[in-house]
């Protein structure tokens, strides 16, 4: 029987060697770990958010990095299989804001055990604590692979769904790109993406821990724009984080390589200046004996009135009638649009991918095999393809996975 080897017990991995295994074929699964799905373990904040109900051409619109190559492994495998398989094996689940797909019980661990449970009933030999040194190729094909204690498992496919070089502690360390190049492939640079943002201004360290929601995030490169997100964000003691940041992370790498991006934050983007105006006016008439720094409560988070002052440049015991309408205007124009410079990313161990990895140029998009060598498939994050927040990445890990697993 033709032997197949996946290294990677993470979602691409699991889902490659249960669906190899299901066509009958004799599959051996190689974690360096002690356990599998370490990083789907974290994802969603501890919950595991799936995919996302939308349909196929609506998933692919949040792909960020070479979408086309996708094509054939989303509608091989799509949203709506991934869920019937949990669901098969145990796993209810249920739709949130923003079409997102979590278990049911909110535990991604229950995610973990299906797949696993879907590999055993199909007779994949799991081998935890089993880290591959070296990947063997002879005559432009597979030959086999050597752990690193010096063992040799032959085989004639192999699918590398080793992960990126984010959250290393998960045991993502950038193993499948060392393989990929011994046999040939390029690998395009390895960046952060999905990750929090460093930003420039001091005061950024007074809003620590105040969370945003209903803003809008406005990012420009030489006063053009790079990218607009609204939803929820959260300050950090080194800039800022939360779900629109980490989405628009995806659009700056290429940027910041060359310099510092300006952001501006509009607290409400739900009103025009025109309405915003009226309704400063309507605070500023009901509060026009207080000071200004007891006059914003109605419209801002408390934490948040101390920096718009000071960036105002207003005294904050000026009392509210005595305001001018320019003064006023200083301050609508910093709640529409809160003025941020953006340094660089955090580094790629904090980012929830990498942005990067094995050229897809190089790979059959059909079928996930190296163009370069035979037998030699690819799945996951070790791609060089990227998805927003929202289950889009992991639903190519799913897609990947099982289109190299049906290819095998």
């Amino acid at each position: 029987m033709e032997s197949i080897v996946v290294i990677g017990g993470g979602a691409a991995g699991m889902l490659a060697a249960g669906t190899a295994a299901a066509q009958g074929k004799q599959v051996v699964l190689l974690e360096k770990n002690e356990k599998l799905g370490k990083k789907l373990y974290i994802t969603g904040k501890g919950r595991c958010n799936i995919t996302n109900t939308g349909d196929i051409e609506d998933l692919l619109q949040n792909i960020t990095k070479n979408r086309n190559f996708l094509y054939s492994a989303f509608y091989s495998f799509t949203n709506d299989d991934i869920l019937h398989l949990l669901h098969q094996y145990g796993v209810p689940t249920k739709v949130e804001r923003g079409n997102r797909v979590f278990p049911r019980s909110d535990k991604s661990s229950d995610v973990i055990k299906a797949l696993m449970t879907y590999m055993v009933s199909h007779g994949v030999d799991i081998r935890l604590q089993s880290e591959v040194r070296d990947v063997l190729y002879e005559d432009n094909a597979v030959r086999g692979v050597r752990l690193t204690n010096n063992q040799i498992l032959p085989c004639s496919k192999l699918i590398i769904a080793t992960g990126g070089l984010s959250y290393p502690v998960t045991g993502s360390t950038g193993d499948g790109y060392t393989f990929a190049q011994k046999a040939g492939h390029h690998i395009v640079s390895l960046k952060p993406a999905l990750v929090p943002l460093e930003t420039e201004e001091k005061w950024i360290k007074n809003l620590q821990g105040l969370s945003l929601k209903n803003v809008s995030l406005q990012v420009f490169y030489q006063d053009r724009e790079i990218h607009r997100e609204f939803g929820e964000m959260i300050f950090t003691h080194f800039g800022i984080s939360g779900p629109i940041v980490l989405s628009t992370s995806n659009y700056l790498a290429k940027y910041l390589d060359k310099e510092k991006i300006k952001a501006f934050i509009n607290l409400k983007p739900a009103l025009d200046e025109d309405t915003l105006d009226k309704r400063i006016q309507r605070d500023f008439d009901k509060y026009s004996r207080k000071q200004l720094k007891n006059a914003l409560d109605d419209l801002l988070p408390a934490k948040l009135i101390p920096v718009i002052i000071q960036l105002s440049g207003i005294p904050e015991e000026k009392f509210v009638n005595q305001i001018s309408k320019e003064e006023r205007r200083i301050l609508l124009k910093l709640i529409t649009g809160l003025p941020l410079t953006i340094t660089r990313t955090r580094p790629i161990q904090e980012a929830i991918i990498t942005s990067g990895g094995i050229d897809v140029k190089e790979i059959n998009p059909s079928t996930l095999e190296s163009k370069k060598i035979s037998g030699l498939h690819f799945a996951g994050e070790v791609l060089d393809v990227e998805g927003l927040t929202g289950g889009y990445n992991l639903q190519i890990a799913f897609s990947t996975g099982y289109l190299a697993g049906i290819s095998v």
